[in-house]
């Protein structure tokens, strides 16, 4: 058997960061094999340069192995910073007054710049200001368009260029910055599959990048905001994909409301057939610990026993001691989480909502065939990959073997539920599918002689959106022969 035609023994995928401890190809390559199916690519950290090679690095494993891997580009976003600390900080005390405005002028245990006029337009009196990733917390007195005049809730050291976040208000900051514009053009010509946007507040923001995507990368919304919460079915809606961004999320949320956001999304992105990924701290103890503490592996499994498509690993893979082992436990956990008797019925508590199409009819209709006639697997051919995402929103208890011309679509599986793509020819006539689809299917171990296959499929073939057969065969073992 082929070795890049072997599938993962999962359904849902690994997500792997990218970063100083996993920067060339050997490293990459280890972490491939360990069962990374798509990597990240932080645009915040490093150079065109430095993030150019990474992206080549990814492509050569990817030519090694002859199995497609997602490469998923991450835009900085809005980043809104104070300016610097006489000294470099300051240590404020509870209950202090403490003033953010506009001077440029070094700040102190009474005052600091924040160099962002929007945060002065929207903020009002009662909300709160965070910096440094929450662990300082200010409430606003009085706001002008230069000056907000604060009480310090929960104190502590202030210090040059720390991040602040204003969760209770919508600041007016566009989601792409000139940075990620920059980051954005660079990452489509190197050829990314996936765009991820951050610190997203209102769907505008998704159709603005969209726009400027152009059909060049499927874009994938990052929930990090409030506002984006209060606005999610809308930004589900145009996004092509999301994730749960537990970082900034649980800075501007209190801890307690993450695992309920966290399960509101899932369930909102699973109903919508959007595939889902969950990230952030999933096995933070391995940056600096071979093994996760048993905390974090009842975390990776809720995510999978919810239905993510994938689980995605941070400072872990990127920076962390043991990148390798970190990769090698989130796919034993999913192992794990998916051989339990229980865990389809787990992952099709969300309904989800097949809506009035032909495609989505025939979809859902071949999870039920497979699920009834014990097949081992739902072959499909696609040019756009939507016949393989739908049959995969289904969660159906067999692989989908997503066979496609189209190498773009191959990669961007990477982070879908279920699906294993195989790039090939594309079939001009149904006889020529149905025998493809029994040959790849054998060739990637996913059937063997006996075996019964259903296969979905467009008639006319090529066109893109008319997925209207399902079909059922049975392997002879056969059709192997003369190839």
């Amino acid at each position: 058997m082929s070795r890049h035609l072997q599938p993962r023994a999962r359904r849902v995928k690994v997500l792997a960061t990218l970063g100083p401890a996993s920067s060339d190809g050997a490293m990459i390559s280890q972490l491939h094999a360990a069962g990374a199916d798509a990597f990240r690519v932080n645009m915040s950290h490093g150079s065109h340069e430095s993030q150019g090679a990474l992206i080549a690095a990814v492509r050569a494993v990817e030519k090694a192995n002859g199995r497609p891997i997602a490469i998923l580009a991450d835009l900085q976003g809005p980043k809104l910073r104070v300016g610097r600390i006489t000294g470099g900080s300051a240590d404020l005390v509870k209950g202090q007054n403490f003033r953010f405005d506009r001077r440029a002028a070094a700040g102190d245990a009474t005052r600091a710049c924040l160099p962002h006029k929007e945060i002065f337009a929207a903020l009002r009196p009662g909300a709160r200001v965070l910096v440094d990733d929450g662990k300082i917390v200010l409430r606003a007195v009085t706001v002008t368009s230069d000056a907000i005049d604060c009480v310090v809730e929960v104190p502590g050291t202030i210090k040059d260029n720390k991040g602040v976040n204003v969760p209770d208000v919508v600041v007016p900051l566009p989601a792409l910055t000139a940075k990620d514009r920059s980051d954005l053009e660079f990452a489509l010509d190197c050829g990314v599959d996936w765009i991820a946007l951050s610190f997203v507040q209102r769907p505008e923001d998704v159709a603005e990048a969209r726009t400027l995507i152009g059909g060049r990368a499927a874009l994938l919304a990052k929930i990090e905001k409030p506002a984006a919460l209060e606005r999610l079915e809308e930004i589900l809606e145009i996004a092509d994909a999301v994730m749960v961004a537990r970082g900034d999320l649980g800075v501007e949320l209190p801890p307690q409301s993450v695992p309920p956001a966290q399960k509101r999304i899932v369930a909102m992105a699973r109903g919508l057939g959007k595939p889902v990924v969950v990230a952030t701290q999933m096995l933070e103890s391995m940056i600096t610990s071979p093994s996760p503490t048993r905390a974090e592996v009842s975390d990776v499994a809720t995510a999978i026993y919810d239905g993510a498509d994938a689980v995605m690993l941070s400072a872990e893979s990127a920076a962390g001691q043991f990148p390798v082992e970190a990769v090698t436990m989130m796919d034993a956990i999913a192992a794990q989480v998916e051989a339990d008797p229980g865990y389809y019925g787990r992952v099709h508590y969300t309904e989800v909502a097949t809506g009035r199409s032909t495609a989505a009819a025939i979809t859902a209709a071949a999870a039920d065939i497979s699920g009834a006639i014990g097949a081992r697997a739902i072959a499909c051919f696609t040019i756009s990959g939507s016949t393989a995402g739908r049959a995969a929103r289904e969660r159906p208890s067999v692989p989908v073997l997503c066979l496609t011309p189209n190498q773009t679509t191959a990669r961007r599986m990477g982070l879908v539920w279920g699906v294993h793509a195989v790039i090939t020819r594309d079939v001009a006539s149904f006889e020529e599918m149905v025998a493809k689809s029994k040959r790849m299917a054998l060739r990637s171990g996913l059937a063997k002689g006996g075996d019964p296959l259903v296969l979905i499929a467009g008639v006319p073939f090529s066109t893109p959106g008319t997925t209207n057969v399902v079909h059922v065969v049975r392997l002879t073992g056969s059709e192997l022969k003369g190839f």
